[in-house]
């Protein structure tokens, strides 16, 4: 039997690795107010609530014991499964496990790895207690508006399983219907007709007659089963999607598995219909007119260019042979227009990839502008060359063209990359220019060339290293583009110079690191491509406070708190990368200037093992330059590391120093020699060799609070541009 004193104890161990020694003083002065007596009659362990994860995020579940015997029970969202109490009781406390050793016989590193799974609350129930609370649940213990929702859940799964067990057995029928058109026709869609995501739908059995599925829809519309025609939909080979041809009689004498079958190539489990219905003089459904082979049925759609306005106003059958003057006077009385309105007729033929939508010859007939059934005519009033309203698109294919190609793009600016400042509806075929001085527009500049727009990362959901150049892309919508994604998202910044000009010009950020001062400042370096390092210093030199006036500075490469490189003064900077690597300025110490042959400067890296990742080396802070001495021990070394850093001296003695070598820590005792462990050149890679200084990095990630020691993880940093 677990009691509740070993179960808090245990929570404790576990505790301590993750909190701080404050908090753990509360929890033992909670333990000691507490009376032990009392907790000594909890002994029946019956639950364990576990967190999986980190301080970020993670997982919950529950380990449960819901009767007096030893099951136990893993609650993990819609799964429920037995587990051993090994599993509940000794495996939920976090902390490390070592994995056995594979080969017993070599002197083989155990591997050790974390365990993130940890218990956040136990649940006991009172020894004298425990029959009264460990007994056998009848329906009526359990609350009616539970019994209520179990009941519902339970059968709701049932329909479902059964459902998905007898989905063979049954077709989905789509049916759209004039009602469809017209609800979403300029609300949710524009091309074509119909989204068929959003009509009714009607789980019918394979197996039953088309026209018994008829009297369904008889019972659901009120249409009479002699007023209903059904057509089947079409695929074109534009990509369109069309009514095609109304079903046949001998065809809705078939089954409706067999008329998916005939009507779907595709082999899905969907049947795609349009419910023609044909409506009298009194507004009821009528018996559709006998249809011949000159008949066309054709969809109509009205575009208002003034509230740029494009809806569906209904379809009427029309004959090969007639022309479109023939029905200007239907049109007109769908459209609310009066009788005589002049109008101009556009056919809607595809939208993909691109908007075609033509003109219509009112004097040719409707076969030789080659019109058939399904097909969609868009009209509207012609518009008046400089009349009084202004409008944007003043036909129809041009609003469609407008409608296929509108985008609306968050900005942001650089500065704050995760706070969207304004939204544009723009075009993707927008040029470079177009969308720049939208931007301007938007921003109040008075010149666009001043704005400089970055792209979104799809993948990152960060701004790409490098902006765009100008006019470096044609469209708004190769800004947008990310391999196989398209984005909505453009960052923007105001330049101090057009960008035209500051393209002729590389610009560097350079952190520049005080001699004395505990803090970094950045600037920015403007200079001609064609310079070199040393002009990048010559600049430098008249915007920071050097120490000396002939004080010497040099520019160093760093990644991940590693000196990579030392620029020599004639390198070119036009290739130099500032995206990725950190630019540090720094002035060179006097006793680097006088070395000797048996002299060496190394490097001098921070760094910690991380307890994570098996005891791998991890590095932080800055990183620095040292010169060493021929026969300089260790101690030596680090009393002008201490010097350097000016580390107090409680907190340097903790401090460990280590000769480190492909990564792999060799640590040095005060009258260890420490040249000889370098060799006899110039260290040239940041991973090779270098002394590393063992501490704990104290300091919170990106902190720049004021007043840090040198030695921390960074300086405070100001930004000057």
């Amino acid at each position: 039997m677990i009691t509740c004193e070993t179960q808090w104890l245990r929570l404790m161990t576990v505790m301590s690795s993750h909190y701080n020694s404050i908090l753990i003083r509360m929890m033992e002065n909670i333990l000691l107010q507490m009376q032990i007596e009392v907790l000594g009659t909890f002994t029946l362990f019956t639950g364990v609530l576990v967190h999986s994860g980190g301080v970020h995020g993670g997982h919950y579940y529950a380990f449960i014991r819901p009767t007096l015997s030893d099951q136990w029970y893993k609650f993990d969202d819609e799964r429920v499964t037995k587990e051993d109490t090994k599993k509940a009781l000794e495996e939920q406390y976090g902390g490390e496990e070592e994995l056995p050793q594979v080969n017993p016989g070599f002197n083989n590193t155990p591997f050790k790895f974390t365990k993130y799974s940890n218990a956040y609350m136990l649940v006991y129930i009172r020894e004298s207690d425990k029959e009264k609370i460990m007994c056998n649940v009848d329906e009526k213990d359990i609350a009616e508006h539970l019994r209520i929702r179990l009941k519902k859940e339970q059968e709701e799964k049932e329909h479902k399983k059964k459902e998905k067990a007898e989905a063979h057995l049954y077709t989905i029928i789509k049916v759209a219907r004039d009602e469809d058109l017209k609800e979403q026709i300029g609300k949710n869609i524009y091309f074509d007709l119909v989204d068929h995501e959003k009509v009714r739908n009607f789980r019918i059995q394979k197996q039953l007659p088309f026209n018994s599925f008829k009297e369904e829809v008889a019972k659901e519309y009120g249409i009479p089963v002699q007023s209903q025609r059904f057509w089947l939909w079409a695929k074109r080979q534009n990509h369109t999607y069309r009514p095609n041809r109304p079903l046949a009689p001998h065809e809705e004498a078939q089954s409706v598995g067999q008329l998916r079958e005939v009507s779907n190539k595709a082999h899905n489990a969907e049947l795609k219909l349009f419910l023609e219905v044909e409506l009298g003089l009194d507004l009821r459904p009528i018996r559709p007119p006998e249809k011949s082979k000159e008949d066309i049925l054709l969809f109509f759609k009205l575009y208002n260019p003034e509230k740029e306005e494009l809806r569906f106003v209904g379809r009427l059958f029309v004959k090969a042979l007639g022309k479109p003057s023939d029905i200007l006077t239907k049109l007109n009385e769908m459209a609310g227009f009066s009788p005589n309105e002049e109008i101009e007729l556009y056919e809607e033929i595809k939208f993909e990839p691109n908007v075609m939508c033509e003109h219509i010859d009112k004097k040719l007939s409707f076969r030789s502008s080659q019109l058939e059934d399904g097909d969609i005519i868009s009209f509207q009033k012609p518009s008046i060359p400089g009349g009084d309203t202004q409008v944007r698109y003043k036909d129809v294919p041009s609003f469609l063209e407008y409608v296929h190609n509108r985008q609306v793009v968050h900005f942001r600016c650089l500065e704050k990359p995760k706070e969207e400042e304004f939204c544009l509806e723009l075009s993707k075929l927008h040029t470079y220019d177009d969308v720049v001085e939208r931007v301007a527009r938007q921003l109040g500049l008075d010149d666009p060339s001043k704005v400089r727009l970055t792209s979104h990362n799809c993948y990152s959901q960060q701004p790409k290293p490098q902006p765009i150049r100008y006019r470096g892309v044609e469209h708004l919508l190769d800004m947008l583009v990310h391999y196989n994604q398209t984005s909505d998202i453009l960052y923007y910044e105001v330049l101090d110079i057009p960008l035209p000009e500051l393209q002729c010009l590389k610009t560097l950020k350079v952190a520049f690191h005080h001699a004395t001062k505990d803090e970094v400042v950045i600037h920015s370096i403007r200079l001609s491509k064609n310079s070199t390092i040393s002009d990048v210093i010559t600049d430098l030199k008249t915007k920071v406070e050097l120490s000396n006036p002939d004080t010497e500075l040099r520019l160093l490469e760093v990644f991940y708190h590693k000196i990579y490189k030392i620029f020599p003064p004639h390198e070119k900077i036009e290739n130099i990368n500032d995206q990725y690597w950190t630019l540090r300025a720094e002035e060179i110490p006097e006793e680097e200037k006088n070395l000797t042959a048996q002299d060496r400067l190394i490097h001098v890296y921070h760094f910690m093992k991380d307890p994570n990742q098996n005891q791998q080396i991890q590095n932080f802070g800055d990183p620095f330059l040292l010169v060493i001495r021929e026969g300089e021990t260790a101690a030596e070394v680090m009393d002008r590391v201490q010097k350097k850093l000016r580390v107090p001296n409680e907190e340097f003695a903790k401090w460990k120093v280590a000769f480190i070598s492909m990564n792999r820590p060799e640590y040095l005792q005060d009258i260890d020699a420490v040249s000889a462990r370098f060799q006899r050149r110039d260290v040239y890679g940041a991973w090779e060799q270098y002394l590393g200084l063992e501490h704990t990095d104290t300091t919170p990630k990106r902190s720049y609070t004021a007043n840090q020691n040198r030695h921390t993880y960074e300086k405070p940093v100001k930004i000057y541009n």
